[in-house]
């Protein structure tokens, strides 16, 4: 029974499941709807048991882009939305250091850490050199 039940829960796990972040209870999977700018996103989260949030704006945490009307602006929405739209996308989210009521930041969007494929993408656009390290 038990190599059945092993079985069972082998082959009902997706074929990406190797990739998801251990963020523990805070990792969520999204399908992301559009890029705002280099540094925020909209999505839909899946929080589980066929229950969505739609629309949310994340920030991802730890990283600056480019404002509107400064070079590499338009280079930084580009490069994240070619690298994350259409593919298998999680998060984990943070919590404000200052605020532990709520895991958003100053313009109430929820911060998180973006994967792909088990790829960090806020480290990942440091390391393009279109975002700075930040923190808020």
């Amino acid at each position: 029974m038990r190599k059945l039940l092993t079985l069972f829960l082998f082959a009902s796990m997706p074929a990406h499941a190797d990739t998801v972040p251990d963020c523990g209870l805070y990792t969520y999977r999204v399908e992301v709807q559009r890029v705002i700018d280099g540094d925020t996103i909209v999505a839909n989260i899946d929080l589980g048991f066929d229950t969505w949030l739609h629309n949310e704006h994340l920030r991802l945490y730890g990283i600056n882009t480019p404002e509107r009307g400064q070079p590499g602006y338009q280079e930084a929405i580009d490069v994240l939305t070619s690298r994350i739209q259409g593919q298998p996308v999680y998060i984990c989210t943070h919590k404000m250091k200052r605020s532990d009521a709520e895991a958003t930041g100053s313009f109430g969007r929820y911060l998180a850490t973006v994967y792909v494929n088990g790829e960090d993408i806020n480290q990942w656009l440091v390391g393009q050199g279109l975002a700075v390290v930040f923190r808020e």
